[in-house]
């Protein structure tokens, strides 16, 4: 007997097109929504589109926000001398959890990668230099993971940025080689930001 019943194997299918999601979580995720009420599904389908739909870049930072300006850049209590670059949104929620940074941010979305076809222009690199023309920076900390790709892109910004007088310095790392931000806990990014070296 072929047990195959399309609607089901769709959502299965598109639950595990998500990173990190197998076929085995998938299933396990799509059998769950199943079995929630209709009306649970219903507000987790609403969630889903009005995230698509609202969620956009800060038109400072480029980190998310449901308006043109985030909380961070908007916020008088800041710092805006002191700019931490990461590679993505969610980086910037890792150092929000630490309640020990009070400056600003700047998303990359990515990190320099030639094999994969990722050069500089392809980065938000030109947005940062932008900002750091006016002389408001004083410091930017490099907050790119411990990869290669992540020193390389580093390197690469240090460079650009040393001519203009600001300071640039890179995390101290208790964070692991290869290690990724987001899975790092507050204690650790605390003493990373501590610890900052400047390249």
């Amino acid at each position: 007997m072929n047990y195959n019943i399309v609607p089901l194997n769709e959502l299965i299918n598109q639950f595990s097109k998500l990173p990190g999601i197998g076929k085995k979580t998938a299933a396990r995720l799509a059998y769950s929504i199943i079995e929630q009420p209709l009306e649970s599904a219903k507000q987790f389908a609403d969630a889903l589109i009005n995230a698509k739909e609202k969620i956009r870049f800060c038109n400072i930072c480029f980190s998310l926000t449901d308006e043109d300006i985030c909380p961070v850049c908007k916020s008088e209590k800041r710092d805006k001398s002191t700019v931490c670059v990461v590679e993505e949104p969610k980086d910037v929620l890792a150092f929000e959890r630490t309640n020990e940074y009070y400056g600003v941010y700047h998303v990359l979305h990515g990190v320099i990668s030639p094999l994969d076809g990722i050069t500089p222009d392809k980065l938000r690199i030109k947005e940062l230099m932008a900002r750091l023309s006016d002389g408001t920076v004083k410091e930017i900390i490099m907050a790119t993971n411990p990869t290669v790709e992540g020193e390389a892109t580093a390197s690469y910004i240090s460079r650009l940025v040393k001519p203009m007088g600001i300071k640039v310095t890179r995390l101290a790392y208790g964070i692991p080689v290869g290690g990724d931000l987001e899975y790092a806990d507050e204690y650790t990014l605390t003493r990373a930001l501590e610890g900052r070296n400047e390249i």
